[in-house]
């Protein structure tokens, strides 16, 4: 049997690590937890949190391309795709914190890892 206490720590640090920064440290935190914890749904949540952080990193990539083609116009569409992606991680946050026996699932993203 697994620690619940520590499997929503683990958890909630990696899909959180975006809140650190947006860059490598939102991904090496879930890589580093995957390497120190045996625990599958922690190891699940970190997966989850990696391939969740390269989607926002590509679409951001893909929507500052958009933006610069286009002298701005998609501004608008950048500002709901932050909404977005920060209202995604506060409800893996929640869901993560309050149903410990499985991992969250990010809806809508390409699972790389």
């Amino acid at each position: 049997m697994y620690d619940t206490d520590k499997r929503k720590v683990l958890s909630a640090l990696c899909h959180g690590a975006i809140f650190f920064s947006m860059t490598l440290v939102s991904v090496a935190v879930p890589i580093f937890i995957t390497f120190v914890t045996n625990d599958p749904v922690v190891r699940e949540n970190a997966k989850e949190s990696i391939n969740f952080h390269i989607n926002v990193w590509v679409y951001g990539f893909i929507l500052g391309i958009l933006i610069s083609m286009t002298w701005g116009v998609l501004v608008p569409v950048a500002g709901i795709g932050f909404i977005v992606h920060w209202g995604l991680t506060i409800l893996a946050l929640f869901y993560v914190l309050s149903d410990t026996r499985k991992p969250f699932r990010y809806p809508l993203i390409f699972r790389l890892v």
